[in-house]
């Protein structure tokens, strides 16, 4: 059994040879190892790997190491480690996280395969090109004459790689996802005029199947009455997905918490449906 600190080491230069830019791995908390990449930890198959994290940057490696027979389970809420640290009255180090995690009840830990790691590298990478779209749209409005349409070209650029990514999303969702196909038919989203609905709903999907309460799955996605002045912790790219597949599915720019509510609910069915129904006798 592993415990790894991973959040430290992400999106930070290799290069540099000083323990800022190394994982910090133990098996006890009392003794450490430090690794240049994920796949440096000597774990093997059958071994059990518990991270703080698993940044998209770096989706290849944690991909190896489930290729080797090592399960990965990373931690459902990040925000746990520093409540736990703070319990335990630790200073906030790499170390110091892995006694953290290592406190933890493994129930708080979700386990990954290799499907969930790649659906979504592929979506964050659409979600990207979303965020600049909108943005680049949102700037437009400001501007007038030549200015103007130099945006609307990068636009209609960015549009294309939309378009693109979630042409490689949709196969990959029906390969990897089992109830991806069947909510697509449930929700009347086939065809090309529907691409982009089942870019939302390849999004979607990991979280219903994973998830077996549906209130849980709601508040997951925002959709719960909080009293007045209460801050609302749920999922933003989850809800943001949810609210697209929305507008799509019953053709209205503007729609409400309730009608995604639905929309969820159906999928929830579809899903749970399925699973009953090939469940072994």
């Amino acid at each position: 059994m592993f415990f790894v600190d991973v959040h430290r080491m992400a999106n930070k230069n290799r290069s540099r040879k000083n323990d800022e830019n190394h994982h910090i791995y133990s098996v006890d908390g009392e003794n450490f190892n430090k690794a240049a990449k994920i796949t440096d930890i000597p774990a093997k198959a059958n071994d059990v790997l518990y991270v703080d994290v698993i940044p998209v940057e770096l989706t290849e490696e944690f991909i190896e190491l489930l290729r080797r027979g090592v399960r990965v389970f990373y931690l459902r809420r990040a925000t746990m480690l520093a409540k736990k640290r703070e319990e335990l009255g630790l200073l906030k180090t790499a170390r110091n996280d892995i006694r953290a995690m290592i406190a933890i009840e493994p129930r708080w830990f979700r386990e990954v395969n290799e499907d969930i790691l790649v659906m979504r590298r592929l979506t964050c990478a659409y979600r990207s090109l979303l965020k600049s779209h909108q943005s680049l749209l949102n700037r437009m409005k400001a501007l007038s004459g030549v200015e103007r349409d130099v945006l609307k070209d990068a636009i209609k650029d960015l549009e294309k790689r939309m378009t693109t990514m979630a042409k490689i999303i949709d196969p990959e969702a029906i390969k990897r996802i089992p109830s991806y196909s069947r909510v697509v038919e449930a929700l009347a989203i086939v065809g090309d005029n529907h691409l982009m609905a089942r870019e939302a709903l390849a999004e979607i999907m990991p979280y219903v199947e994973r998830t077996r309460s549906y209130s849980r799955l709601k508040a997951f996605f925002g959709l719960y009455k909080g009293s007045k002045g209460t801050v609302k912790i749920y999922s933003k790219p989850a809800r943001h997905a949810l609210a697209r597949l929305t507008t799509a599915v019953l053709h209205k720019a503007h729609h409400k918490a309730k009608d995604e509510e639905r929309i969820l609910r159906r999928i929830w069915k579809t899903v749970k449906e399925r699973e009953r129904l090939e469940a072994p006798a």
